[in-house]
């Protein structure tokens, strides 16, 4: 599997839209089969939009890390 992660974290859920409409053009396209974010922003949005499609298993997971 081939994802791609980012670090980017935007201020609005407007802005993270944007980038996520970006996203799901390039899973679309088989570009990669994953995203993994910090921004919890862009992990809504991109959820919504790759779930629109049925031939989609989405995902998502919190990880935690205990300091």
């Amino acid at each position: 599997m081939r994802w791609k992660r980012e670090d980017v974290i935007f201020e609005t859920i407007r802005e993270a839209e944007v980038w996520a409409d970006g996203i799901a053009n390039e899973i679309y396209g088989r570009v990669f089969d994953g995203y993994e974010t910090p921004d919890y922003k862009i992990a809504y949005v991109l959820s919504f939009f790759l779930a629109q499609n049925r031939e989609f298993n989405v995902h998502t997971e919190v990880e935690y890390r205990i300091v």
